[in-house]
C-alpha cells in the first residue's frame, strides 16, 4: 500500500470525508495514477452515515447488489436489503482493497478551507492539523448532520435526549416512558425494535408517511455461492434491479398520477396491518405517494397497534421537564425522548467553513438556496469538487451510481488539467445557472414539488435542492468528460 508521507501536508488532492464518496474518490484517484492525496476524517473510523446510524433494526432501503460499488461487488449479503453492520464492514473491506488506509487522516474534522487565488491552492484547516492542496473534493455525505427537533423546551428536559444517527447505547430504555418524534426512514425502523422494551411508547407524527410492503428476505446460500463463482451472475443481477427502480422514474418525475397504482398497495397494506379506523385514518397519508421518501415495512404498523403505543398527530406543542404536550393541548410524562428528525440537507454546515475566490463564504453564496454544476462544481470556488452535491439525490435508486458518476468527472478534471498543462478549473456563472434553469423546469411537474407534501427535499424558499429530476443514466451521460469550455481554465 502506498500513500503521501504520514507527515505530508502538501498533497496533490485532499478529500473530506470517508464514506461512500469520500472512499469511491479515492478509489477514483488511485485508478487514474494519482497517490498524492489524503482523506480528512473527523472520526477515528472510517465509513461516514453507515459508521454513525448505529440504532436498532438500521437498514438501507435499497437492494444489497445495488448499493455497493460496480467496481467492488460483494458476493457476502446476508439479507436482499443490507443491514447497516455489513455495509460498514463492506466499506473497510474496500479501503483495504485498494490500498486507502496510509492516506486517511482520522480526527482531521474540517475547520477552514480557503482558496488561495495566487498561489492555486486550496489551504485547509482541520482539527488534526493545516494542509495545502490543489484540489479540495467534499464528500461530507448528504445525511452527515443530524437535524434535532426544533420543540420550544426541548432543551429543559430533565429526561434522556438523543437523536437516531447518535443512539445513546449506554441508555437502557426498557421499562421507560419513550417519546419517538418524527416518523421518516429511520424512524420506522428503530420504533419496532423498541416498543416490545418500553413501557409506554408515544409516537408524535406531524405528516403521515406511505409505506409500501418490505420485500426483503435472506440471501440464499446458493445464490452466494453463485456470486462467488460467477461474479458476472451478480453483475447482471445488479442490471436487473437497476433498471426495474429506474421504472420508477415514469412516475415519480414524468407522470405523477402513475403513483396511484403504487398507492392502492400501500393502502391494502396499511388495511391488512391495522385493523382500526381511527388508527387507520390517521396513518393514512394525503398527498401522493413519492412527495416524500417512499418507505418500506413490515413491522412498523404492527407496533404502533400495540396496548402500549399510542401515536399522537399533529405538531408538538412543548416540553416540559418531564412531560410533552402536544398539539391536542395534552401533557403526556415520559423518560426518554429519540429525534428521529432527519437530517440538515438544504443548510449542511460545513458551508459555513469554505471560502472560494475574494474570501466568499459559501454558506452566502448559496443563500437561500443551494446549487451547483452537474452537483459537482460551484462558480468562485476554483477546483473544489462535490460528491452528491446539490440535486444529484434520488427518490428511487442508489446513491453510489451517482458518486461513480461524479467521481469519474473528477477524475476525467484533473486528466484534462494535465494534459493541458494547466493548473485551476472555475466553473462559468453562466454555465452553472443555465444548468439550474433547466434543472427546476424539469423539477417543477415531478412528484416532488407538485405531490402536495413539505419534504425535506424542498429548501427554506419552497426549491427542490436535493433531487436529480430525471433517469440516473442521463446523469451518467452528463458527467461522463469534461469539457473546458464550461470552466475558466488557468496556468500555473
Amino acid at each position: 500500500m502506498t500513500g503521501p508521507p504520514a507527515h505530508a501536508t502538501d498533497v496533490r488532492a485532499a478529500i473530506v470525508g470517508s464514506g461512500f464518496g469520500g472512499l469511491g474518490t479515492a478509489v477514483g484517484l488511485k485508478r487514474s495514477g494519482v497517490e498524492d492525496f489524503v482523506i480528512l476524517e473527523r472520526a477515528d473510523d472510517l465509513g461516514g452515515t453507515w459508521r454513525d446510524n448505529t440504532y436498532p433494526g438500521c437498514q438501507c432501503d435499497v437492494p444489497s447488489t445495488l448499493y455497493s460499488f460496480s467496481f467492488a461487488p460483494y458476493p457476502d449479503w446476508t439479507r436482499t436489503f443490507p443491514l447497516q453492520a455489513e455495509i460498514w464492514t463492506y466499506l473497510r473491506q474496500v479501503a483495504d482493497r485498494f490500498g486507502l488506509g496510509p492516506h486517511i487522516r482520522y480526527g482531521h474534522e474540517l475547520t477552514a478551507a480557503a482558496w488561495d487565488q495566487e498561489r492555486g491552492r486550496w489551504d485547509i484547516e482541520t482539527a488534526g492539523g493545516r494542509f495545502s492542496a490543489q484540489l479540495l473534493v467534499l464528500a461530507p455525505g448528504g445525511l452527515s448532520e443530524p437535524s434535532i427537533a426544533s420543540v420550544p423546551g426541548l432543551d429543559r428536559f430533565r429526561g434522556t435526549v438523543f437523536h437516531s444517527a447518535n443512539w445513546d447505547h449506554g441508555h437502557d430504555l426498557r421499562g421507560e416512558r419513550v417519546a419517538v418524534i418524527g416518523t421518516g426512514a429511520s424512524s420506522i425502523q428503530f420504533t419496532p425494535r423498541i416498543q416490545p422494551h418500553v413501557a409506554e411508547l408515544q409516537v408524535y407524527q406531524r405528516t403521515a408517511p406511505w409505506i409500501l410492503p418490505y420485500p426483503d428476505r435472506a440471501v440464499r446460500r446458493w445464490e452466494r455461492a453463485l456470486w462467488r463463482a460467477l461474479p458476472r451472475s451478480q453483475h447482471l443481477w445488479r442490471a436487473g434491479v437497476w433498471a426495474a427502480r429506474e421504472a420508477l422514474v415514469v412516475g415519480l418525475s414524468l407522470e405523477p398520477r402513475m403513483m396511484r397504482a403504487l398507492e392502492h398497495v400501500a393502502r391494502a397494506h396499511l388495511r391488512a396491518q391495522v385493523p382500526g379506523p381511527v388508527l387507520r385514518r390517521q396513518l393514512t397519508p394525503s398527498y401522493r405517494l413519492g412527495c416524500k421518501r417512499i418507505l418500506i415495512s413490515n413491522d412498523y404498523y404492527p407496533a404502533l397497534t400495540q396496548p402500549n403505543a399510542q401515536l399522537i398527530t399533529g405538531a408538538i406543542g412543548s416540553v416540559e421537564r418531564d412531560s410533552i404536550v402536544g398539539a391536542d393541548g395534552v401533557r403526556r410524562e415520559v423518560d426518554a425522548i429519540i429525534c428521529g428528525t432527519g437530517f440538515r440537507v438544504t443548510d449542511p454546515p460545513f458551508a459555513r467553513r469554505i471560502r472560494g475566490l475574494g474570501g466568499a463564504l459559501l454558506a452566502d453564496v448559496w443563500h437561500p438556496s443551494m446549487s451547483a454544476y452537474l452537483g459537482a462544481t460551484i462558480a468562485g470556488f476554483p477546483n473544489a469538487f462535490m460528491i452528491t452535491g446539490p440535486n444529484t439525490g434520488l427518490g428511487h435508486s442508489s446513491i453510489v451510481y451517482m458518486i461513480e458518476s461524479q467521481v469519474a468527472y473528477v477524475t476525467a478534471a484533473l486528466k484534462t488539467l494535465d494534459e493541458l498543462g494547466l493548473r485551476t478549473a472555475d466553473v462559468r456563472p453562466e454555465v452553472q445557472a443555465a444548468y439550474n434553469e433547466e434543472l427546476q423546469r424539469r423539477l417543477a411537474g415531478t412528484v416532488w414539488n407538485t405531490g402536495g407534501c413539505r419534504s425535506w427535499y424542498l429548501d427554506q424558499t419552497g426549491r427542490n435542492t436535493t433531487l436529480w429530476p430525471s433517469f440516473t443514466f442521463r446523469f451518467r451521460a452528463r458527467t461522463r468528460r469534461f469539457d473546458p469550455a464550461d470552466y475558466v481554465l488557468r496556468g500555473a
